[in-house]
């Protein structure tokens, strides 16, 4: 069997292939089995998933009898949707036996017909429903009965939670806040990308969700931790990895998870020494492969738009996007112009802000609008 490339750019494997996060982690599993639901923000691709799935793991080594369920609902638009990725992740895991599994969900899902059918990939059973929109409010609340007669000890992590909020269903953050609230065995994880919005779901007090959750940003790996991780898979294949070259990835990239792991996973691949180099003809590969994607991307966007990137893409990090010196360099007349349009970039997630002021989100499409000026 082929060595597996340790520098995993999606998914969990295994504490072998996963870089630190030690604190991180013992304070997920500290909350959850002291009975607190966390709020996890971080901007994408920082590592997020991948640390909710080590505390899973490092809890289930320790605990097997646990349950643990993760679903993504970054693609669901309505409470229907919410209720269909809910019922997959959950119905029918907490038996063994496909025709025990079915019975138990029958005698609680009575507000729509559940599905059997097997995972084409792992072979495992799933059960799917279908469920219509004047439908789903009821078997929401049939899930959550389900998993509490259960009596499972069960952790529940939900990625893309403020998703929920942009539903034009009425109410759901408070649908979902009172049957969350009343179910003793499961505590959960509420996991977003989306910063603005999910710490408003949480901190203002006039929404359902106010101090509900432990809040916990997920900030960059250690640099030194990180190198250590790195150099010590290098030396595998006989390859050093200094920590000039490192630092000078790190720094690039600014400790940000993805874009690191997707460098070192090609500099793993081609069997060289590692030198700038080669890392700057490892990133021009990966802006490469991306670059027609990058430009049917923006060719949905007018030149004033794409003006407005370019600007961002060259300065990195803009403080105050209104200043004379940015509307001139932009080519934007007005402030008002450029407040939406920046709107816009955001609400699309093209533009990232934060306390250091506004970016490209993605770092590699940063790169591409740098070379296609």
């Amino acid at each position: 069997m082929a060595e597996i490339n340790p520098f995993l750019v999606y998914g969990y494997k295994s504490p072998e292939y996963f870089c630190d996060r030690t604190e991180e982690t013992e304070k997920i599993i500290e909350a959850l089995r002291n009975g607190r639901n966390l709020v996890l923000m971080s901007p994408r691709r920082m590592g997020k998933t991948g640390l909710i799935k080590h505390a899973f793991y490092t809890l289930k080594e320790s605990e097997p009898e646990i349950y643990t369920f993760y679903f993504d609902i970054l693609g669901t638009s309505s409470l229907r949707d919410f209720v269909q990725v809910f019922a997959k992740a959950v119905l029918g895991k907490f038996d063994s036996s496909p025709q025990k599994a079915l019975r138990r969900v029958k005698d609680f899902i009575s507000s729509c017909r559940p599905i059997f059918s097997y995972d084409p990939i792992t072979g495992s059973p799933e059960i799917t429903i279908d469920a219509v929109p004047t439908n789903a409010e009821p078997t929401l609340k049939e899930i959550f009965d389900y998993i509490a007669a259960s009596g499972k000890k069960c952790y529940i992590a939900i990625d893309e939670f403020q998703q929920v909020a942009e539903y034009e269903d009425k109410n759901v953050e408070a649908k979902l806040r009172s049957y969350i609230q009343f179910i003793p065995n499961v505590n959960f994880i509420f996991a977003g990308s989306k910063m603005h919005l999910l710490s408003e779901m949480f901190i203002s007090a006039k929404r359902p969700f106010y101090q509900s959750a432990q809040p916990l940003a997920l900030l960059a790996i250690d640099e030194k931790a990180y190198y250590s991780f790195a150099a010590e898979k290098f030396k595998k294949v006989h390859t050093d990895l200094s920590f000039e070259d490192f630092d000078y990835i790190y720094k690039r990239y600014e400790g940000h998870t993805w874009y690191i792991q997707d460098i070192l996973n090609r500099l793993y691949t081609y069997n060289e020494p590692i030198t700038k180099d080669l890392i700057d003809k490892a990133i021009g590969n990966i802006v490469d492969e991306f670059s027609f994607t990058y430009e049917q991307m923006i060719g949905r966007y007018s030149p004033s738009y794409i003006n407005v990137m370019k600007r961002l893409a060259s300065e990195h990090t803009v403080k105050e996007i209104t200043s004379a010196k940015f509307l001139q360099g932009s080519g934007v007349k007005a402030s008002s112009s450029m407040q939406r349009i920046i709107k816009n970039l955001i609400e699309d997630e093209l533009v990232y802000k934060d306390t250091k002021g506004y970016s490209i989100y993605d770092r590699f499409f940063e790169e591409w609008l740098n070379r296609s000026k």
